[in-house]
């Protein structure tokens, strides 16, 4: 049952952005207020701001957006596939292939460290940016 579960998630990983393209036929997306509920709360962006528009802007084909919203949108369409290919792989041949380095605790570690520093800069970027009247008015308190 794990495994339908990881197949769904990354499904939906990969749709969502797919439906919002779809949507998105004036641009509005870049405009409108953030999906982000700590970034509606404080006007920050928390570490994953920015995904579903990296994955939106890649689905247009604008690596370059798509990389300036967030650096590992394209990876996270990469690991979505390659996540739905290993577990419908495991689905009909019974066997295990990567749990080694799906519970990998140092691969665990080395992503967190990656994702906390890249987090740091663009918060230092952020705020470096964006005065703190924007920033409130990125809030749902302004």
């Amino acid at each position: 049952m794990r495994k339908i579960y990881g197949i769904a998630g990354a499904l939906i990983t990969l749709a969502i952005p797919f439906v919002l393209l779809l949507q998105n036929g004036n641009h509005h997306l870049e405009t409108d207020q953030s999906f982000c509920p700590f970034k509606m709360l404080t006007g920050f962006p928390c570490p994953g701001c920015g995904i579903t528009k990296s994955l939106v802007f890649f689905y247009e084909g604008n690596l370059y957006k798509s990389l300036s919203y967030h650096i590992l949108g394209p990876f996270v369409i990469a690991f979505s596939i390659l996540t739905i290919v290993v577990l419908l792989t495991e689905l009909i041949t019974e066997k295990e292939y990567f749990d080694k380095w799906l519970y990998n605790r140092k691969l665990a570690y080395g992503l967190a460290i990656f994702l906390a520093s890249y987090h740091l800069i663009r918060l230092i970027y952020f705020v470096h940016d964006n005065s703190f009247a924007s920033i409130l008015q990125q809030s749902a308190w302004r």
